[in-house]
């Protein structure tokens, strides 16, 4: 009987023997299998984590001011800082917005531009008449401290565009002031030249959607002799009293460029004065 079990035995070895070497390599070779799609998941899932990585800090690296400092005009959701500092050669002061509006064009009403009043209010030289309407308020301040008009396209446009519409504006205060006999010859002789002027200052490239362009009334010089100049950035600059007071006053002429501009400015200076 041993003899006949001694056999079997051996073979029975053998065989768990061979099955385990079998199985050992079968494991081995589904590791080194398995091992490759592994590493590849990882090096996708890597990847993948470094792009997102890449955008959410390129996102959080973006300066951000918070949504109370910002005043958004509702007809177009353009926010306007509520104060502003622009860069400059020569030092200029800190405006503080008056007022935001839409400017449409068209029976349509179609949204060209939203633009943004602000005013250097902190100058000691302002002395706003306290018993002054709301339009004598306004032109008060137009002449006599530095003020900014922000305007920020809600389409893209042309500078071209704006230049025409801005040289048709001077030309209705032009005629206005020959109604009103505001203007004496002389006066109209020296806007010529800075008229031409202000016409060759805009470039024929596009302005994009979004794309602010600041114009700039300086506060009057205390020489009787000097100018004030309109400061259009990046652009260049004229210098002539009219052209520069008129310019800005134009957006507030009866209903205004902007009316929606006009009316926020005027409830908003009502309480100003002393």
């Amino acid at each position: 009987m041993s003899q006949f079990l001694r056999p079997l035995a051996l073979f029975s070895a053998s065989w768990s023997r061979s099955y385990t070497i079998g199985r050992t390599r079968t494991l081995k070779q589904s590791r080194s299998c398995i091992k490759p799609l592994l590493w590849g998941a990882v090096s996708v899932f890597s990847a993948a984590y470094a792009v997102q990585s890449t955008a959410t800090i390129h996102l959080d690296a973006e300066p951000s001011l918070p949504d109370s400092e910002f005043e958004t005009d509702p007809a177009t959701s353009i926010a306007f800082p509520k104060t502003l500092r622009i860069p400059s050669k020569f030092p200029l002061p800190q405006f503080s917005l008056v007022g935001v509006g839409v400017r449409t064009v068209s029976f349509l009403g179609i949204k060209v531009y939203s633009v943004g009043f602000y005013a250097d209010l902190a100058n000691p030289n302002l002395n706003i008449p306290v018993t002054a309407t709301p339009d004598e308020k306004i032109e008060h301040i137009v002449r006599n401290t530095a003020c900014v008009l922000r305007i920020v396209p809600t389409r893209s446009t042309s500078y071209s565009h704006l230049r025409d519409g801005f040289m048709r504006a001077l030309t209705a205060r032009m005629q206005l002031a020959h109604a009103r006999a505001t203007i004496t010859p002389a006066e109209e002789a020296a806007a010529q030249s800075p008229l031409r002027e202000l016409k060759s200052l805009f470039p024929t490239t596009a302005l994009s959607k979004g794309t602010a362009l600041d114009v700039v009334l300086v506060a009057p010089s205390r020489s009787p002799s000097r100018p004030r100049s309109l400061i259009f950035r990046d652009m260049g600059s004229v210098e002539n009293d009219w052209v520069a007071e008129e310019f800005v006053l134009a957006y507030f002429e009866g209903n205004g460029i902007s009316p929606p501009l006009k009316k926020t400015v005027a409830e908003r200076v009502r309480t100003l004065g002393k």
